[in-house]
């Protein structure tokens, strides 16, 4: 079974960093970008993750644009949204825009690992049949 991939994306450097550590310990392989536009520069340069776990408010370009961009240029990422901000109509627009599911910080470590996981089998599914024809 293949490695999975995780690209987190929040400005919040302290977070994010302790979040990788602790995917990393649970055999997640992880990479931090700390904006939506440093998200979007290591998509492209290739090897995408399986699943991306994005804020929604960070400077520059909001998780929201990212969200809507990861899901028309790269459909077999899933997005899991963690956020400390937003409520009922931002969970809404993340549905609307593709996201796998939508998370509150604070949010229990083991609860994001498990939503994880749950992204990269279906994103290995979707995967599978695009490239199998």
């Amino acid at each position: 079974m293949s490695k999975i991939k995780v690209l987190l994306v929040d400005d919040e450097e302290a977070y994010v960093k302790t979040l990788a550590e602790r995917m990393e310990m649970r055999d997640v392989e992880s990479r931090i970008a700390l904006s939506g536009e440093d998200a979007l520069k290591i998509l492209d340069e290739g090897d995408p993750p399986n699943v991306m776990v994005l804020d929604l408010r960070m400077p520059g370009l909001q998780g929201m644009e990212v969200l809507e961009r990861v899901k028309r240029d790269f459909p077999h990422i899933e997005v899991i949204i963690l956020t400390g901000h937003g409520g009922e109509q931002e969970e809404k627009e993340a549905q609307r825009l593709g996201a796998f599911h939508y998370l509150q910080k604070p949010a229990d470590t083991g609860l994001i690992l498990r939503t994880v996981r749950s992204a990269w089998k279906k994103s290995h599914k979707i995967k599978k049949q695009t490239t199998n024809f």
